[in-house]
C-alpha cells in the first residue's frame, strides 16, 4: 500500500514538474536555454528531428520550427548574434506561443504557453534596432523527458527593415559574414570585455585568426567562445600549467558529420607519449550556442569553474593557466586529430577572470634551430663540400694556419657546419623537450642529418695517413658521410615547409628550389672546367677526384704540381658568383624563418606605413 506521508509530496512533485513545463520556459533559463526538467533531466545528444528556417518579409523574418515525423510540446526561441547576445522581438502567438523578456530587453524571446502538440509553428520576428550575422537557436521538447538543446538555422545577414509596397527581402543569407575584416562580431570586446587569444600571433588584432579562443566570466560563470577556419573541423582550448601540450584539460568543439557542431571535454597525455583522449561520461560544460557558415565553425561552450578532469583539479576561479589554442582537419571517433591547421601557446599564467590582451610564448628557439639549421646545410656544407672536390689544385702554393688554402677553408666551414647542426639540434629539444608529434618525416630525417654530421668530424681526426692500406677506406666512408648527410639534410628542409610550428609560406619551396637549381649547375660547370682542363694539361685527370679516393689522398695529377690547374682563374670567378647568389638565398630563407608567418610581417609593415602617411 502507499504510504499516506508521501502523498503530498507526490502531488507537489507532479504539481512542480508540470508547471515547470507546460506553461512554458521561466526567465531564469534565458541565458542557458536549459530546462529543469526533473532538476537533472539531461538533453538528447542525437541529432534533432526537427530544424529551424527563416524567411525575409516586410517586417523582419518569417521563422518557422518544423518537424516532419514528431510534433513536440515545447520550445524557447532566441535571435542571436555569434556572439550570443539576444536581438530583435518576436510576436505573441494566441493560443501558442508567448514573448519572454530575456538580459532586462522586452520580447526578445518566445515560447509555448500550452503542452499542446504543435507542427510547423510559424512565428514572426523584427530586428529591432540590430543588424549583422543573426542565427536563430531554440530548445525543442519533444515531450517533457526528451529535448533538445541548441537547434539552430542557418546564419543569416540582419539589415534595419524598409517597409514598401514591394517585397524585396531585407534579409539575406550571410556571405562569409566571418571572413570579413570589416565585420567580425567574434572580435568585438576582445580586451575590454572578453580575453582573446589566437594564432597565428597577433591575429586578433587583425581580425583573421585560424584559430581563437574568446572568454568572458560572469561571476562564477565561465564562457568559451571558440571559431576556426573553414579548413578545421574541430577547434580547442587547453588549459595548462606550462607552455607544452600534454597533462591538460581541453574544451573542443568538433564538426559532426550531419553538418552541426558537437562540445566535449578532452584530455592530453602527458610526454612523452603525447595524444588526446575523451572520457566517455562527459561532465562540466554545456554548448549554449553553434554555426558552420562557410565551413568556418563556431561554437560558446560554457565550463563549470571546478572541475576534476583524470583525476586533476581545474579550479578556474582560484588558479591559472597558460592557454593553448588549436585546430585540425582530422577527426576521430572519438577524438580529434593533429593540429594541423593552427597552434599557439600562451606566455604566462593567467586567472581567466582578468581581461587583458594575452601575449604568446616567445619561439625564438624554434626560430634559431631553424635559421642554424638552414646556414649549416644551405650555407657552410655546401660550400665547404664544393671546395673539397673542385678547387685541390686552386691556390697552390699558398697556405693559412700550415695548411694549404682549400683544405683550411673546407675544414672552418664543415667545423662551422658541425657546429651550428649540433647548437641547433640541441636548441629544439630544449623548445619541444619531447619528439616532435607531428606526422612528418623532418624529425626523423634531422636526427640522422645530425647524427652523420656529428660523425664526420671524428672520422676525419682519426683519418689513417696517406699512402697506408685503410686511407681508401676512410676517403669512401668520408666522402659518402658527408654526401648523405648534406643531401638528407636539404630533404628535411624542403619538409619543414610543411611544419605546423614552422608557419612558413608554401611559396618558399621555390627559394629552395632555385638553391638546388644553383647548386646542381654550380656542379655541372665546375666538372666541364674539369674535363677541359683535363684536356688543356693533356693528362687524363678527372673532374671528379674520385679515383684518389682508392690513392694516396693526394689529387694534382698536372705535370706542374707547384701551379694552379688550367682555367682555375675561371673557377674561381664561377665560385665568388655562386657565393654571392648563395648569400642572398640564406639571407632571404633565414628572414623568412625568423619573421614567420611573414605574411602577417608584411601586413604589419604596411599598417605601420599607412599609419605613418596620416600622421
Amino acid at each position: 500500500m502507499l504510504d499516506l506521508k508521501m502523498i503530498p509530496i507526490l502531488l507537489l512533485s507532479i504539481f512542480t514538474s508540470t508547471q515547470a513545463y507546460s506553461s512554458g520556459a521561466p526567465e531564469k533559463v534565458c541565458y542557458t536555454m536549459m530546462p529543469n526538467h526533473g532538476g537533472g533531466i539531461l538533453p538528447q545528444d542525437s541529432d534533432p528531428p526537427f530544424s529551424i528556417t527563416a524567411q525575409p518579409n516586410n517586417l523582419g523574418m518569417l521563422v518557422t520550427i518544423h518537424t516532419p515525423e514528431f510534433p513536440f510540446e515545447g520550445f524557447l526561441l532566441q535571435g542571436r548574434t555569434p556572439r550570443g547576445d539576444i536581438v530583435g522581438t518576436f510576436d505573441p502567438i494566441e493560443n501558442f506561443a508567448k514573448t519572454m523578456n530575456c538580459a532586462g530587453t522586452s520580447d526578445n524571446s518566445l515560447t509555448h504557453t500550452s503542452p499542446n502538440q504543435k507542427e510547423d509553428l510559424k512565428i514572426q520576428w523584427h530586428p529591432k534596432d540590430y543588424v549583422g550575422p543573426l542565427v536563430f537557436n531554440a530548445t525543442i521538447a519533444q515531450r517533457y523527458d526528451t529535448f533538445w538543446l541548441g537547434v539552430q538555422s542557418q546564419q543569416l545577414q540582419a539589415a534595419r527593415p524598409k517597409i514598401t509596397s514591394n517585397t524585396t527581402p531585407n534579409y539575406k543569407v550571410a556571405e562569409k559574414p566571418e571572413a570579413s575584416a570589416e565585420f567580425d562580431p567574434f572580435y568585438e570586446g576582445c580586451g575590454t570585455k572578453k580575453s582573446c587569444f589566437g594564432a597565428p600571433e597577433a591575429c586578433v588584432q587583425s581580425k583573421n585568426c585560424k584559430a581563437v579562443v574568446a572568454i568572458t566570466v560572469y561571476g562564477g560563470r565561465y564562457e568559451f567562445e571558440l571559431k576556426a577556419d573553414k579548413s578545421a573541423s574541430w577547434v580547442g582550448v587547453g588549459l595548462s600549467e606550462d607552455a607544452k601540450m600534454g597533462d591538460d584539460s581541453v574544451v573542443e568543439c568538433v564538426k559532426d558529420r550531419n553538418g552541426g557542431v558537437k562540445a566535449y571535454m578532452s584530455w592530453t597525455s602527458p610526454r612523452p607519449n603525447l595524444g588526446v583522449s575523451r572520457p566517455r561520461e562527459q561532465k562540466g560544460i554545456q554548448m549554449l550556442s553553434s554555426s558552420i557558415e562557410d565551413g568556418v565553425i563556431y561554437c560558446r561552450v560554457q565550463r563549470d569553474a571546478v572541475t576534476t578532469v583524470n583525476n586533476r583539479l581545474f579550479d578556474l576561479i582560484n588558479n591559472k593557466y597558460i592557454l593553448l589554442v588549436a585546430a585540425g582537419k582530422s577527426v576521430e571517433s572519438n577524438r580529434v586529430g593533429f593540429h594541423d591547421v593552427a597552434y599557439i601557446a600562451g606566455a604566462e599564467a593567467k586567472s581567466l577572470s582578468d581581461v587583458s590582451e594575452i601575449a604568446a610564448a616567445s619561439k625564438i628557439l624554434l626560430r634559431l634551430h631553424g635559421a642554424f639549421m638552414l646556414t649549416a646545410w644551405i650555407g657552410t656544407a655546401s660550400v665547404g663540400m664544393l671546395l673539397a672536390r673542385y678547387f685541390r689544385q686552386t691556390w697552390v702554393g699558398s697556405q693559412m694556419c700550415g695548411k694549404d688554402l682549400w683544405f683550411a677553408w673546407h675544414r672552418f666551414f664543415m667545423v662551422l657546419t658541425w657546429a651550428l647542426t649540433t647548437v641547433g639540434f640541441i636548441v629544439i629539444f630544449v623548445e619541444l623537450k619531447a619528439w616532435s608529434s607531428e606526422s612528418n618525416p623532418h624529425a626523423i630525417l634531422g636526427l640522422i642529418t645530425t647524427i652523420l654530421c656529428f660523425i664526420q668530424p671524428i672520422g676525419a681526426y682519426f683519418r689513417p695517413h696517406p699512402g697506408t692500406s685503410k686511407r681508401p677506406i676512410f676517403n669512401w666512408a668520408h666522402w659518402f658521410g658527408g654526401n648523405a648527410a648534406h643531401i638528407i639534410g636539404i630533404v628535411a628542409i624542403f619538409f619543414a615547409v610543411e611544419l605546423n610550428k614552422a608557419e612558413l609560406p608554401t611559396w618558399m619551396y621555390w627559394i629552395l628550389v632555385a638553391y638546388v637549381v644553383l647548386h646542381v649547375a654550380t656542379h655541372f660547370l665546375l666538372s666541364i672546367l674539369g674535363c677541359a682542363a683535363e684536356r688543356s694539361a693533356e693528362r687524363r685527370v678527372t673532374s671528379f677526384p674520385m679515383k684518389d679516393l682508392a690513392g694516396s689522398g693526394r689529387t694534382s695529377t698536372y705535370s706542374d704540381s707547384n701551379a694552379d690547374a688550367p682555367l682555375s682563374f675561371v673557377r674561381k670567378i664561377l665560385l665568388v658568383v655562386y657565393l654571392f647568389i648563395l648569400i642572398v638565398i640564406v639571407v632571404i630563407l633565414i628572414f623568412i624563418i625568423v619573421v614567420a608567418p611573414v605574411e602577417e610581417y608584411w601586413e604589419k609593415v604596411k599598417s605601420a606605413m599607412q599609419t605613418s602617411d596620416n600622421t
